[in-house]
């Protein structure tokens, strides 16, 4: 069930939530999103730069 909000879950999290937090925003497994981020690491550009803001900007969803 995809949430209405970004927000970081304090469950389901590998390193930080973020990648949990999109897939429970969009309604994707986090599993995907996160499959996607490592290979998008193979291609150059600034994905660890993105994680990173996403980190920062993404409120931890409250009530857990």
């Amino acid at each position: 069930m995809a949430t209405t909000t970004l927000s970081r879950p304090s469950d389901n999290k590998w390193i930080a939530g973020v990648c949990a937090g999109l897939g429970d925003r969009f309604g994707i497994d986090a599993n995907l999103i996160r499959l996607a981020f490592v290979i998008s690491c193979l291609l150059p550009g600034p994905q660890f730069i993105v994680y990173i803001v996403l980190w920062i900007i993404m409120p931890k969803r409250a009530g857990y």
